[in-house]
């Protein structure tokens, strides 16, 4: 049977003591990470990861022309390149991202991690080691670095202000790591709809929305006794015989399927004759175009 969580929405200036700080999303107060650790954190009733601003000039008033070919107008859920699976990674890096990046190297596969910047409590990515060394690594191994916003909001569901503050929060981070910011992001939820501005708010910034074609479901079966069930979802797909390419989506938080799924799926690639890249490859853009320098454009 379903859980039922009642939610009780307490304005943080109604809430006496030092622990009034931040508010979970099923709604009790406190000031750990338990409380402020976005994307549950309530951010309108105390501090939130979110909060936090990367040192430096912010990115909002940068320049940004359109850059190559690819679509800013619509939604990307595949490739055009034929041949290939665009391997991409959410929500990272954690704990795991050291291991992929050997798995990879071990393929000679190239993937695009689409990074938040500072959610689930693990600090910002700019300032909290070994996140700059992984991200630095990312880089000097031709893997892309996209965008996932800087702490996981639905950017359908917050206000046009609030969109550009996540994004441009994390292209600050990440221009404090590798001295440049991605013009790739994924919305987190996949939720980046028309109606809420969202779409418009995106290409305004210079940002391709990028979704996928083929979910591994990794979040789903993270246990050890449950990723056999996405083994079997990238098998099934990897032996259809219509198609040509994928653009896949898993996750570097899971550490199953970091340590487990990542390999299997990756022989099942190579044997097919396939090859793993990064979503900008996929899509037949070259590097030059997946980022911008700032102030620069």
């Amino acid at each position: 049977m379903d859980s039922i969580i009642t939610t009780r929405v307490i304005p943080i200036s109604l809430v006496a003591g030092p622990a009034a700080r931040s508010m979970a999303i099923v709604g009790f107060c406190g000031i750990t990470e338990d409380y402020c650790a976005d994307p549950a954190c309530q951010y309108l009733y105390g501090t939130c990861d979110s909060d936090t601003t990367p040192a430096g000039q912010s990115t909002a008033g940068d320049p940004r022309p359109l850059l190559g070919s690819v679509t800013y107008d619509l939604d990307i859920i595949d490739c055009i390149e034929d041949n290939v699976v665009a391997l991409t990674y959410d929500d990272g890096p954690y704990l795991y991202t050291s291991e992929l990046l050997d798995v990879l190297d071990t393929f000679n596969f190239h993937a695009t991690f689409f990074i938040t910047g500072n959610n689930n409590g693990k600090g910002p990515i700019d300032t909290t080691p070994p996140y700059p060394s992984l991200i630095t690594r990312m880089i000097a191994s031709d893997h892309q670095v996209a965008s996932h916003t800087w702490s996981h909001y639905s950017l359908q569901n917050i206000t046009s202000a609030m969109r550009y503050s996540q994004m441009t929060k994390n292209e600050r981070a990440l221009a404090n790591i590798i001295g440049k910011y991605p013009t790739y992001m994924r919305p987190p939820y996949s939720q980046c709809n028309a109606p809420s501005g969202c779409q418009s708010d995106m290409k305004i910034l210079g940002y391709h929305r990028i979704y996928f074609d083929l979910d591994t479901q990794d979040y789903l079966n993270p246990l050890p006794g449950q990723i056999q069930n996405s083994k079997n979802v990238v098998e099934a797909a990897l032996l259809v015989p219509e198609v040509s390419d994928y653009l896949s989506i898993q996750h570097d938080i899971v550490e199953q399927s970091v340590s487990d799924l990542s390999s299997y799926y990756f022989g099942l690639i190579q044997a097919k004759g396939w090859r793993g890249v990064t979503v900008g490859e996929c899509l037949g853009d070259p590097m030059e175009n997946w980022y911008r320098i700032p102030g620069g454009g």
